[in-house]
């Protein structure tokens, strides 16, 4: 495993005795953009566990969408579907669907625009009808990059983007989350954002995605950030303790809330600059060595 670089002065000490509360992102901080894990990972998700340390998944994903080989680490509990779902281990702490007006507002303007989307509960992805073939060509374009640089296949998760999504049709409208966006154009982003306005809080995609733009589309105030605030008041946590590891736009807000921010090697410039300190990539030990500079090995 990577050594850690030294604790700069200032930085949050190693071993000072304090539980801490972490909050792991998955793309780009677990997983590398949805196919590889770090071997040292789960070990150090583990070891931080067996230290009194608890660790929580935070991510956009839907908790329907978390890969086997995640789950399996083992963890206190989740933030799901970018905080629309917080638990605490069985117990359901915030269930925070989208209303069904702003549901309908976004469709009518996903769809007057002719953007490809997913929209996700929390049991379930559904496809607009262009996407499948969009994340078969994906998922292929996973595989031929792992092959270049000698990943093996059996270790890569870009199966993922190969399965059979059913159609938005067959989704509940009233339980929708949140929607990732698929746009050919570059200003994707920006279109949306105008049309949608103050409602809704629209962030650029962490998972890179074909087309010209891509991101994920909430209802303003449901974030990484507030479901953490809601978590910590029903655990009695102080958010001093909590700690932020993430590499994208949608860990901002949890950046934001936490007492110590760690951007991945791997992170958006901003976010790098947002942080205390920044770790290395995400196939290059970042999770581990994170853990080891905190001293929560």
């Amino acid at each position: 495993m990577a050594t850690a670089p030294a604790t700069p002065p200032g930085e949050p000490p190693r071993g000072d005795g304090r539980p801490r509360i972490v909050f792991l992102d998955v793309d780009g901080t677990i997983l590398e953009h949805g196919s590889h894990v770090a071997p040292s990972t789960g070990a150090a998700v583990r070891a931080a566990r067996a230290a009194g340390h608890e660790v929580y998944l935070s991510t956009g994903r839907s908790a329907f969408d978390i890969h086997p080989r995640v789950s399996e680490i083992g963890f206190d509990g989740a933030i799901t579907n970018s905080g629309a779902l917080v638990t605490a281990g069985d117990t359901v702490i915030a269930d925070r669907p989208l209303s069904p007006a702003a549901t309908a507002r976004m469709l009518a303007v996903l769809r007057s625009r002719g953007i490809r989307f997913f929209l996700q509960t929390h049991d379930g992805v559904y496809a607009s009808d262009d996407m499948a073939e969009l994340m078969a060509s994906y998922a292929q374009e996973l595989r031929d990059r792992d092959a270049t640089r000698g990943l093996r296949p059996e270790d890569s998760l870009a199966g993922l983007a190969d399965r059979e999504f059913p159609g938005v049709g067959e989704a509940d409208l009233s339980r929708i989350a949140k929607a990732v966006f698929v746009s050919d154009h570059a200003d994707g982003l920006e279109v949306l954002r105008a049309e949608l306005g103050d409602d809704f809080l629209i962030v650029p995609g962490s998972i890179p995605l074909p087309g010209g733009s891509n991101g994920e589309i909430g209802e303003r105030g449901t974030n990484k950030g507030t479901a953490i605030e809601l978590l910590l008041t029903h655990l009695g946590r102080d958010a001093a303790d909590a700690v932020a590891i993430g590499d994208s736009w949608n860990d901002v807000e949890m950046f934001e809330v936490c007492g110590t921010s760690v951007a991945m090697g791997n992170a958006h410039d901003e976010l790098k600059h947002m942080a205390d300190f920044v770790t290395t990539a995400v196939l290059d030990d970042g999770v581990w060595n994170a853990f080891d500079r905190l001293g929560l090995l």
